[in-house]
């Protein structure tokens, strides 16, 4: 298990990372948001993070996010994960971000949940290329924002993907354009709709170099957790 210092020598390195991408396709570094994918990690290495400047964490698991953010001050939690109904009351009072919403009951609970508590909870909507995946396809973006915009309990604010497995980073990319030339048709026509959250350990700066407004990073912070990618 990585120690408090190489989690943050982690952090430190993800960043230099993260800035080198940016200047390759001349984009400013701070416009990257980097989100701490903290899926079965422990709270010394979260707060670990935490110590090293990061503000932004995310949960794929509801029952976790509960546990984990009343015990972090001044984090932003986002749940990255499936939203499943029977855990709406969970992730509409600790998510400020969802990435993964899709069309469906669920979502629908957690915004009357923000709603009646008085939130309004950023959302994006995750795009399934695979049509396989958890997600909205492509040709069904445009009901699911009708939809999802609809909602009191949330604000939509962009799209989020998971590419399909590929044998090289490189692979990843043409997903990553794709995405980021749906939300630029989107962005005149649906307010403050301008963020890409996509990218995780082992594609996050090709992300970059496409325009990732956020990126999802686990191992290249944490160290590895066996049969995962993130």
């Amino acid at each position: 298990m990585p120690s408090g210092a190489e989690v943050q020598a982690g952090v430190t390195g993800v960043r230099a990372r993260i800035a080198s991408a940016a200047a390759r396709s001349g984009r400013d570094p701070a416009t990257v948001r980097l989100v701490a994918a903290t899926k079965t990690i422990d709270l010394d290495r979260i707060l670990a993070a935490h110590a090293a400047g990061l503000r932004d964490f995310a949960e794929n698991h509801a029952q976790d996010l509960a546990a984990k953010a009343p015990r972090v001050p001044g984090a932003t939690w986002h749940f990255i994960g499936k939203v499943q109904r029977g855990t709406a009351s969970k992730i509409a009072a600790h998510a400020a971000w969802i990435h993964s919403a899709e069309l469906g009951d669920a979502i629908e609970a957690v915004a009357r949940r923000a709603a009646r508590d008085g939130r309004r909870i950023d959302t994006l909507i995750e795009v399934d290329f695979t049509a396989g995946r958890q997600g909205v396809r492509p040709e069904r973006l445009d009901e699911a924002i009708d939809t999802l915009a609809a909602l009191d309990g949330l604000r939509l604010a962009g799209l989020m993907t998971v590419p399909p497995p590929t044998p090289t980073p490189q692979g990843a990319r043409a997903y990553f354009t794709r995405l980021r030339e749906l939300r630029d048709g989107l962005a005149n026509t649906v307010p403050g709709f301008t963020e890409l959250s996509m990218g995780m350990s082992g594609d996050y700066e090709v992300a970059v170099e496409e325009g990732a407004t956020m990126v999802r990073v686990g191992r290249a912070l944490f160290g590895e957790r066996p049969g995962t990618s993130w």
